[in-house]
């Protein structure tokens, strides 16, 4: 019987160094794609916000992006057809068309301040989302864009009425 040591085959060493980079790939592979992933959503979901005259003239408000708009419906201009709702915003004396599939509910109503989500197709800004009141912390942070808002409304209904 044999008793001297064995020694170090070439063979089991490169195969451990093999096995242990195999985990470092692995997590290295993970966080690349969770870092894809979490940056498109992150991107997707960033709807730049808008007044009706920034549209098209702002950085961040150029209609080949998904937008966030606010202005105000303009009296005589909501119109409901085929199951969709069409209107007008103005701010600033500024006017775009606004399409929406469905009925908007709620609130919704002419001379009031709406927030239309949404992009800009051929000169009409077609809306899958309309919001109508404002959070309190969103007042809080816009109240001078909200203080023009409700002015304009005013007129609205003042100039109509």
């Amino acid at each position: 019987m044999d008793l001297t040591p064995r020694t170090n085959d070439e063979s089991s060493v490169a195969s451990k160094k093999k096995r242990r980079w195999i985990p470092i790939v692995m997590v290295v592979a993970a966080m690349s794609a969770g870092g894809v992933v979490v940056t498109k959503f992150l991107t997707s979901a960033i709807d730049y916000y808008c007044n009706v005259d920034e549209v098209g003239s702002r950085a961040g408000c150029e209609g080949d992006r998904r937008l966030r708009v606010q202005g105000i419906v303009e009296e005589g201009s909501v119109q409901q057809q085929d199951g969709g709702t069409s209107f007008v915003m103005v701010f600033n004396l500024e006017k775009i068309k606004v399409v929406y599939a469905g009925d908007p509910g709620g609130v919704f109503q002419e001379c009031i301040p709406v927030v239309a989500h949404g992009r800009v197709v051929d000169g009409t800004f077609e809306s899958d989302r309309i919001e109508v009141k404002h959070s309190n912390s969103y007042v809080e942070k816009n109240k001078t864009r909200l203080d023009t808002a409700n002015e304009e409304a005013a007129a609205c209904s003042v100039l109509e009425g």
